[in-house]
């Protein structure tokens, strides 16, 4: 079963920027200062230049600890969320996020691989803390829910040489998978259509960071002064 609570590989990421620093994840890493993330962290002398591919994972997935108990705390009994329908959200997640990704690093120039190779940067993305604020679930009952935005989630990223498996980088951001900043009718549809908003957003930060370390490299990463 790939739907796990907030236990999950990076014990419990509600506090990740805070274990970061002293994380075994992130030996040899330098945490830095990123553009358009919440945190990175990359590994000095890496050179980027020589990744015209990438291989991208299917990505584990994590509801936030409390989004079933909420949900269900204030639905009727024919309209709460089950683990089968946490389970087709976390498989519609997964592969939403692959075919985003996918799409987004081919429009940039990148071939996609399906196995390591010498020119292929392996990304593993994980999608952590995930709330749907309006989940649509299977009912007799017709009510509607209205949302300004379909939730949130952290999107937690791995950069790995495919070849060796060395960790060049990681990255953490947590954003909404906002619609239209109008009060809306939310269900299966737009939640789908926000989220993958929210994925193409991501992919395309992430094309935009891969071409600056690029241009960069060999990368000499100037690390955050701690306060």
């Amino acid at each position: 079963m790939r739907v796990k609570g907030a236990g999950f590989i990076f014990l419990a990421l509600w506090s990740v920027l805070a274990l970061a620093a002293t994380s075994p994840e992130l030996d040899g890493l330098v945490e830095v200062k990123p553009k358009r993330m919440d945190a990175a962290w990359l590994l000095p002398g890496v050179d980027f230049r020589q990744y015209s591919a990438v291989m991208i994972d299917e990505p584990d997935v994590a509801f936030d600890k409390d989004w079933m108990r909420n949900m269900n705390e204030t639905r009727s009994l024919s309209r709460r969320v089950s683990q089968a329908d946490a389970e087709k959200i976390a498989a519609a997640t997964r592969s939403g996020l692959v075919e985003v990704f996918q799409e987004e690093f081919r429009k940039a120039g990148y071939s996609i691989a399906t196995a390591p190779g010498a020119d292929v940067l392996r990304l593993s993305p994980a999608i952590v803390r995930l709330y749907i604020n309006a989940p649509d679930v299977m009912s007799a009952d017709r009510s509607r829910t209205y949302t300004v935005d379909a939730g949130q989630a952290t999107l937690v990223l791995r950069a790995e040489d495919s070849v060796s498996g060395a960790l060049l980088g990681m990255a953490v951001d947590r954003r909404e998978a906002r619609g239209t900043g109008f009060v809306t009718w939310t269900n299966s549809v737009t939640n789908r259509s926000d989220f993958r908003r929210l994925f193409r957003q991501w992919a395309k930060i992430c094309i935009k960071g891969l071409d600056e370390l690029k241009a960069a490299s060999p990368v000499s990463p100037a690390p955050v002064k701690s306060k």
